[in-house]
């Protein structure tokens, strides 16, 4: 397992990630647990983040403490990305949140982007790549590679699934990218899994296709 790749291993998300498996969970309640796990993950993906001191004054005496410094960037990916950000603004109220819509080629099975909404220095910022499925990374791939266009030295994935396949390809492109993720799975599906009727470049065994289980358009 790669140094950068972190794994959570909370009851929580490990109880969540399985409800979200279940394909009798509905679009209400996939969406609800997507928003809850965004949370969790949050507080794991921020942990190393910047602070500085800081004194108040409490209703006792003065007391130091820390405030949080860093500009915060969040960029999900459309449209199944959308649903993780309520769950990282709840944390980090504070942040940005910036758009990329990317919709895969189902020939190549690579991305293709349609909708761009960065500023254009990012610099300051260390931005979230919020993607629920890292499946074969080309989204997310992609997305490492216009923000380091647009100026943003630190970046990180948060995602709920991942497949091996997906984590290599990120990290090969892009080493220094954390992934935070609630689960790695087997592998994707391939082209000899689409005689059981499964297309190919789903992470396996997986929870389906996020964005229509989300919003109800499976």
């Amino acid at each position: 397992m790669a140094d950068n790749l972190f794994v959570s291993t909370h009851p929580l998300v490990e109880h969540k990630i399985t409800q979200l498996r279940d394909g009798t969970t509905d679009f209400r309640q996939f969406r609800s647990i997507v928003a809850e796990l965004s949370m969790i993950l949050a507080y794991e993906a921020t942990a190393d983040l910047a602070t500085q001191p800081v004194e108040v004054q409490t209703p006792l005496t003065a007391a130091t403490g820390s405030k949080f410094e860093e500009r915060v960037g969040l960029v999900p990916i459309l449209r199944a990305g959308l649903g993780m950000v309520d769950g990282m603004l709840s944390l980090i109220p504070q942040a940005e949140v910036w758009h990329l819509g990317f919709y895969r080629d189902e020939e190549t099975l690579q991305p293709v982007i349609y909708y761009n909404k960065l500023r254009d220095d990012l610099s300051t910022h260390t931005c979230f790549v919020l993607d629920p499925m890292l499946a074969t990374g080309g989204s997310a791939v992609a997305a490492v590679d216009i923000l380091k266009r647009h100026g943003v030295t630190r970046v990180k994935f948060v995602g709920l699934l991942a497949a091996p396949e997906g984590v290599a390809s990120l990290h090969g492109a892009h080493p220094d990218v954390d992934v935070h993720v609630a689960a790695v799975d087997e592998r994707l599906t391939t082209v000899e899994d689409a005689a059981d009727g499964f297309p190919p470049g789903f992470i396996w065994p997986g929870l389906g296709d996020a964005g229509d289980r989300q919003f109800g358009t499976s």
